[in-house]
């Protein structure tokens, strides 16, 4: 139990990191360049998870029928949840779906993040720290643009923070998942369902974080746009490598 609760203690500091870029968009009016030039950033540490973390891992595995079927069905996954979130919000709310959409693929790269931290702890401790402490930095982008684009839509206050806050039960539960479930599993089931999540993570990038990132922009404030996309993605990059 210690060695869970010490798991724990790791989960939490990419939960903290998340939380601090929603508190940095409470307390600095978030412009929409600054939005879009967030979510870049963001979208380019998620393809960084995808292509540094996940999937050297999982393109290990045999056979690789098994991976890419993964893939898909993470692609697939998120497609379904999307439809259902867009069909909530027409159905109850008629607002847009965006925010909500954003909000639960940030939960799926914590829930990912947690996995890693988790899985990464059981084969020594000091590496799931390194993997925690490589996740800090990529999180106050993501945490930022997400409360940034709530409060972009008029969401209250109240439920802006309780949002902000619930980032901690995703890498929290992939913490849990990744040390009591993945530890005694075979390596083919762990690289499976990291293969599903970078399926989630990519798709979400391409349907979501990018569009909702353009969409933001007015006409001749792009060109600073994919230096923060390539930006992000080589932030986290060398982290990873620095703490591997």
């Amino acid at each position: 139990m210690r060695d869970y609760l010490i798991v724990l203690l790791f989960a939490a500091m990419p939960a903290v990191g998340n939380l601090a870029g929603g508190l940095l968009a409470e307390l600095f009016r978030p412009s929409r360049r600054a939005l879009s030039l967030a979510l870049h950033a963001a979208a380019g540490i998620v393809i960084a998870v995808v292509a540094v973390e996940l999937m050297p891992r999982a393109v290990e595995a045999d056979p690789p029928w098994l991976i890419v079927l993964s893939f898909a069905l993470g692609g697939a996954f998120y497609v379904a949840v999307d439809s259902a979130v867009e069909a909530i919000s027409e159905r109850f709310g008629g607002g847009s779906a965006g925010p909500y959409v954003i909000f639960f693929g940030v939960s799926v790269d914590l829930f990912s993040d947690g996995v890693l931290i988790g899985t990464g702890s059981t084969v020594a401790v000091g590496l799931g720290l390194l993997l925690a402490l490589g996740q800090v930095p990529a999180d106050v982008p993501e945490g930022y643009a997400t409360m940034a684009n709530f409060r972009n839509a008029g969401t209250p206050r109240r439920t802006r923070l309780l949002l902000s806050a619930a980032f901690a039960v995703p890498i929290f539960l992939g913490a849990t998942i990744g040390y009591w479930g993945m530890r005694g599993a075979p390596e083919l089931y762990q690289l499976m369902l990291l293969t599903f999540t970078a399926g989630v993570l990519t798709t979400l990038v391409v349907e979501e974080l990018v569009p909702e990132a353009h969409e933001a922009l007015q006409e001749g404030e792009g060109r600073l746009a994919p230096l923060f996309f390539v930006g992000g993605f080589a932030l986290f990059a060398l982290i990873s490598a620095y703490l591997e």
